[in-house]
């Protein structure tokens, strides 16, 4: 059975942390307006930055991983994300409770990142993974995990695929 390769969207896909006024090179620009952000018409949609080559870096990554969302995005990265990235319907964590409480100063993503996993192998890349994440999936979770955080301000880059792809080897 293949490892798990848990996707976030902002920060990893979307560098929304980036400047404002300066679009990363190699992203587009979309407006978005998902569930999750408000639909008052006075409201502008959310400004998502996305680069299309990750869509074929992440379909590359499928001969070695199984791709699941684990984003807030929930199912609708498939709807919003995916076909501007050229990517399957993918699966996706389905959150039992987003910003919640979580245990030992963990992210609040992490125990259900730990649940959805069982005892696969499994790579999380994420902007909120800490140091605290990384010893509390050691110490919880019986088989090989790679914990990426991505930075926020600058998105997925070459060396994060390559990481991805030699831990998966």
């Amino acid at each position: 059975m293949k490892p798990l390769l848990l996707i976030d969207v902002d920060g990893p896909l979307n560098p929304y942390a980036a400047q404002p006024q300066r679009r990363p090179e190699g992203y587009t620009t979309h407006r978005m307006r998902p569930t999750g952000w408000s639909a008052k018409e006075s409201v502008k949609p959310l400004r998502v930055w996305l680069n299309h080559d990750h869509g074929a870096e992440l379909l590359a990554l499928a001969d070695a991983y199984d791709l699941v969302w684990a984003t807030t995005w929930k199912d609708e990265a498939n709807d919003w994300i995916g076909p501007h990235l050229g990517l399957p319907r993918l699966p996706f964590v389905d959150w039992p409770q987003m910003h919640g409480r979580a245990p030992c100063g963990t992210f609040w993503k992490t125990q259900y990142v730990l649940d959805y996993a069982g005892e696969r192998p499994f790579a999380w890349i994420d902007d909120d993974i800490t140091p605290a994440d990384r010893e509390y999936v050691e110490l919880h979770h019986p088989a090989h995990t790679l914990l990426l955080r991505i930075d926020e301000q600058v998105g997925l880059t070459r060396a994060d695929f390559d990481t991805l792809a030699d831990w998966a080897r």
